[in-house]
């Protein structure tokens, strides 16, 4: 035994380990929330089959499961991205947890970091359960896997930063209002069940300006179609991203 054998050693970890630990508590706290998991697995899921099977909203002359399985993967980005994000982060702020944890050795991009780590995780749990089930229900999709994976990325980042800017502006409870009621109406006039052309000439070019419309439009153009860059999809979800963490990052109030 050496005499520096129990000499302490005293700072923080590494931020990398410290952005893993984390990670994987916001993601435990996530997975066992029941209403997060109601937005991220349930309802995608049961629309995902109800639709698919029953002939209630006419999608056109292809199988439903192939119009109706881009839209609910682009709803489970916006419930998690989005709405969970939003809700949680909210309540963080109102309990003082953002404040205690952004003195904490983690650095607050750190926190982003890991709070952003642990809503892809998530994605990438309901992605595979939805095309689990989509595939089971007859679907046959198309088109670039790499297309898909960007759609998905710009998606996630501009639900994420107008997540992260309705929590760090409204109070909670305002906050949990305003997500959960902007999912429905996203739900309803997004292209999410229902096709855009079934509004009226001006609600469908206004609606066509969404986030959740622009990102289940264009997953529609790549694994329906088989289109390889659907550049209006992205370009729109870019500047979507582009603004709403510009945003966030400007107006976020941590206490």
């Amino acid at each position: 035994m050496t005499a520096g054998t129990f000499t302490p050693r005293p700072g923080a970890a590494p931020v990398g380990r410290m952005i893993a630990a984390q990670t994987a508590f916001e993601t435990k706290m996530l997975l066992r929330n029941g209403e997060q998991l109601l937005l991220t697995i349930v309802i995608p899921s049961l629309l995902l089959v109800l639709f698919s099977t029953v002939d209630i909203v006419d999608t056109g002359s292809k199988e439903p499961v192939d119009f109706l399985a881009p839209g609910v993967l682009a709803l489970a980005v916006m419930s998690t991205a989005f709405t969970g994000q939003a809700i949680a982060t909210g309540f963080e702020r109102r309990y003082g947890v953002l404040k205690r944890l952004g003195a904490s050795p983690l650095p607050r991009w750190g926190l982003m970091c890991a709070k952003t780590l642990s809503v892809l995780i998530t994605e990438l749990l309901q992605i595979a359960l939805l095309t689990a089930i989509a595939l089971a229900l007859g679907w046959s999709p198309a088109g670039d896997p790499f297309s898909v994976l960007l759609l998905l990325a710009l998606g996630t980042a501009a639900f994420s930063g107008l997540g992260l800017l309705m929590a760090g502006t409204l109070r909670a409870e305002a906050t949990l209002a305003a997500a959960n009621l902007v999912f429905l109406l996203l739900l309803m006039g997004g292209g999410v069940i229902v096709p855009l052309d079934r509004f009226p000439d001006g609600a469908e070019q206004v609606l066509s300006l969404l986030p959740i419309s622009a990102l289940s439009d264009g997953l529609r153009d790549v694994l329906q179609d088989g289109q390889s860059l659907p550049w209006g999809a992205l370009g729109l979800l870019t500047a979507w991203a582009v603004a709403s963490l510009a945003a966030a990052a400007r107006f976020f109030r941590w206490e």
